[in-house]
């Protein structure tokens, strides 16, 4: 199967590593890498026991996780989508709401998914807007372009009083 990887550390992977496979319906299965090879921009993996194409088909869409004693240590002000989510995004003193998933692939930055009562926002995690990360108080604070809220979703009543507040 190919898998995006996300990770910079150089010779992460090595054959008999074992992941954890989490399905978008919350299904999770253990694998073991057998082999794997670069191809573009993916990296092609083999499974043990994953040995058809039916196989294959049933971890496509899978977020392949370790163990967290197993993650190398990140650089500062570098941070592990894992730990991202559940943070409550605040944009200066609004709480825009909580991390519910980050998405890759829709540009540079990986989008925050960000999710208060019915609304549900894409914040462009980006280096340009974040003022801090505090993982420990599940805290992360942002100053947002004017209107990118607007945009992304509407704001409930409640957040546009807030907002009027400031």
């Amino acid at each position: 199967m190919a898998a995006e990887a996300h990770s910079d550390v150089p010779d992460r992977f090595t054959s008999g590593m074992q992941f954890s496979a989490l399905a978008k319906d919350g299904v999770r299965r253990e694998v073991k890498l057998e082999e794997f090879w670069p191809h573009k921009e993916f990296l092609v993996m083999k499974f043990q026991g994953i040995d058809s194409i039916s196989d294959a088909e049933r971890l496509i869409g899978s977020e392949l996780q370790i163990p967290a004693v197993e993650r190398a240590q990140l650089a500062s002000g570098w941070n592990y989508v894992s730990d991202l989510e559940g943070c409550t995004v605040f944009d200066g003193a609004l709480e825009v709401g909580k991390v519910a998933d980050v998405e890759f692939g829709a540009g540079e930055a990986p989008l925050l998914v960000v999710k208060s009562g019915a609304s549900s926002y894409e914040i462009p995690f980006a280096e340009a807007y974040l003022k801090r990360v505090d993982l420990k108080g599940k805290r992360i604070d942002m100053l947002l372009p004017d209107g990118l809220l607007e945009v992304n979703g509407p704001l409930t009543p409640e957040e546009k009083a807030q907002q009027n507040k400031q």
